[in-house]
């Protein structure tokens, strides 16, 4: 079985200027977990919920600190600040560009290719969809579900 039997030839896709709010919008309503970036018709990247969840994580102040007494009055203002900080990092998540966060090494694979190399290279490199591509072009989309999919239909 190749790639083509079982690939997905209408292709949703962001483009790198769009922002991480229209991105996670695109995602939710096609309900897919990824998307190829495409920038005029080129591909450019691949961006995935996960890398959206990465934005979401808090990076660690450091090592343990423990105040004095005098400090214990300057804490409370330290950690509201902290807070203030993180808010505003949230609310900046959503006016991201995707060309910022998005994967920009991607695998690819062509229609040619069989469904067992397609699973080989997604096994290898931990990845759930590869874009699917013929002469630089863009021709499908092929995820794991689609594999099992085909499979199921053997």
């Amino acid at each position: 079985m190749k790639v083509k039997d079982v690939m997905n030839p209408d292709v949703v896709y962001c483009k790198p200027d769009d922002t991480v709010r229209e991105a996670a919008k695109l995602l939710k309503e096609n309900s897919i977990s990824g998307a190829p970036v495409l920038e005029d018709g080129r591909l450019v990247g691949i961006v995935s919920e996960a890398d959206l969840l990465k934005l979401l994580v808090i990076p660690e102040k450091g090592n343990l600190w423990l105040p004095s007494p005098f400090e214990v009055i300057e804490v409370p203002i330290r950690e509201l600040l902290s807070w203030e900080e993180t808010k505003k990092m949230l609310s900046d998540v959503g006016s991201t560009k995707v060309g910022e966060m998005m994967t920009k090494e991607v695998h690819i694979i062509s229609s040619e290719a069989s469904v067992e190399e397609a699973s080989e290279l997604m096994v290898r490199h931990r990845i759930t969809r590869l874009p699917v591509m013929e002469n630089e072009h863009v021709v499908g989309i092929v995820t794991r579900g689609d594999i099992i999919e085909g499979l199921a239909k053997l």
